[in-house]
């Protein structure tokens, strides 16, 4: 039987060595039997219940989700250093590398005036590293979770079409539209619901219609003005 790792150990080390323990031959049988597929979708559920935790404003429960949450990571990591892939502490430095990289106003001699040029500066950069791999964005609308949720991808989205110059978007609406606008939404999702469809579908599918269309405008090339 496995032991328990040293409480002298960081709690990190001692996280690592139980999920090694866990996916030992005479660890658990359910642990031994996961895989990165059979996990993906409880990643989703631990953000969610963290979310939950945050809105309660329950600090004894967020610490207790943020563990959950890790949980997932190191799980991951222990199946992909079975693999010989990668390890948790792989993921851990490619982060670290990641976030000096992006960050240039910090750690280098870039100057930003403002959150607009942080967000500027994140992008390009993040351009550059993709640029040349099976990663990279070749479209302005590439980038986006397929698996998030319908309303969540349309917005986002939109956000890149209208970037691009691939979308119109609407006048920004007063703030006493807001109560009329969440009342339309709920009331559209009651239609769905008397006719029996799926609003999160429609949306999802509506979405991947426009979406069609924008990657075709894009790929057109811009017609030259004559003198």
């Amino acid at each position: 039987m496995p032991k328990a790792p040293s409480r002298r150990l960081a709690p990190i080390r001692q996280l690592l060595e139980v999920m090694a323990a866990l996916r030992a031959p005479d660890g658990c049988p359910w642990d031994r039997e996961q895989d990165h597929r059979s996990l993906r979708s409880h990643a989703v559920e631990e953000v969610y219940e963290l979310m939950d935790a945050i809105d309660a404003g329950d600090d004894v429960e967020m610490a207790e989700e943020l563990g959950d949450l890790l949980l997932q990571v190191v799980f991951h990591a222990q199946l992909a250093r079975e693999r010989g892939v990668f390890d948790f502490d792989a993921v851990c430095q490619h982060l670290v590398d990641k976030l000096i990289r992006r960050h240039p106003h910090v750690f280098g001699s870039v100057t930003v005036k403002n959150i607009d040029q942080v967000w500027a500066n994140w992008e390009s950069i993040k351009k550059t590293e993709k640029a040349g791999s099976k990663h990279e964005r070749k479209s302005a609308l590439d980038g986006i979770p397929r698996h998030l949720p319908a309303l969540m991808r349309s917005q986002k989205l939109l956000k890149k079409a209208a970037k691009a110059g691939l979308a119109t978007v609407p006048p920004k609406p007063k703030v006493g539209d807001r109560k009329a606008i969440a009342q339309a939404l709920f009331d559209l999702s009651a239609q769905c619901q008397a006719a029996g469809w799926s609003a999160e579908e429609l949306l999802r599918a509506e979405s991947q219609r426009r979406e069609l269309a924008w990657r075709q405008k894009e790929r057109r090339p811009v017609a030259r003005k004559t003198a």
